[in-house]
């Protein structure tokens, strides 16, 4: 069992100026939900995905009351089958419970490729070929024969469901629940959350992994890769790298208590 956060000490933080934010953020109260289950950094790895949903239902089955599934991001890259793990999050969750999913990095940047396809040497320096391998694409072929004005993109969108990048970019950034904060890296410290640059929620490391948020909230967050749960200055760090551990970690928040499932 984690601890469960009462306490806060404020932290001092540098203030970054706003940029344009395009992607929503979500609110709602402690008492809206009786069970909270969150993970983050699937990256491709479906049948770890599957597996932690089927232990959400069994345990969400005990619970009277609404329940939530909170996805952290990260769903694209790395693992063999971000094609599955975009069609599952795609269709609705499970009976009896509600999801939502946030968005990463790797997300946001796979949607902008898709849009951009003259970044591909750019993104595939960033991402690996990993995803465009799970639609059946393969990035060496095209990187090595010269193409036709237009044909990748042909390419990309012949062999990816526009719903999967609808879905992405669709995505919101921050889900706040009483006081817990829900967010792929972090935040930067010390700055109002209706303030914080989006760019900083989907990317932070430092200083947010040191200091944690400075301000009266707790924040589950995935990015970090570690091999296992780390828990820092008010801040929970979920992302068990599934992709090479093949664990995949649950985080469960009920009647104000954090805990592994």
């Amino acid at each position: 069992m984690l601890h469960n956060f009462i306490s806060w000490r404020p932290k001092s933080g540098s203030v970054r100026a706003e940029s344009k934010q395009s992607r929503g953020r979500v609110n709602y109260r402690e008492e809206d939900f009786a069970a909270i289950y969150a993970m983050s950094d699937i990256h491709g790895c479906y049948q770890q995905l599957v597996e932690a949903h089927e232990k959400i239902e069994l345990d969400a089955a005990t619970i009277d009351g609404q329940k939530l599934i909170v996805l952290l991001g990260d769903y694209v890259d790395r693992g063999p089958n971000s094609d599955k793990v975009l069609d599952f999050l795609c269709e609705p969750p499970p009976s009896g419970l509600a999801r939502l999913a946030l968005c990463g990095n790797h997300d946001a940047e796979f949607a902008k490729f898709y849009r951009n396809p003259a970044t591909l040497r750019q993104w595939l320096a960033f991402a690996g070929p990993d995803t465009l391998k799970s639609y059946g694409i393969d990035p060496q072929f095209i990187l090595k024969r010269p193409s036709e004005k237009g044909e990748l993109e042909r390419i990309l969108h012949n062999s990816i469901p526009e719903q999967h990048i609808e879905f992405l970019e669709s995505l919101p950034v921050l889900l706040q629940v009483g006081r817990v904060v829900f967010v792929h890296a972090g935040i930067l410290p010390g700055v109002a959350l209706d303030k914080q640059n989006e760019s900083d929620l989907m990317w932070i490391r430092q200083p947010f992994l040191a200091n944690g948020p400075g301000l009266p909230f707790v924040v589950v967050h995935g990015h970090t890769p570690s091999g296992r749960p780390d828990v820092g200055t008010q801040r929970v760090g979920i992302d068990t790298a599934v992709s090479a551990t093949g664990r995949l970690t649950v985080l469960k928040m009920s009647a104000g208590r954090l805990s592994i499932l």
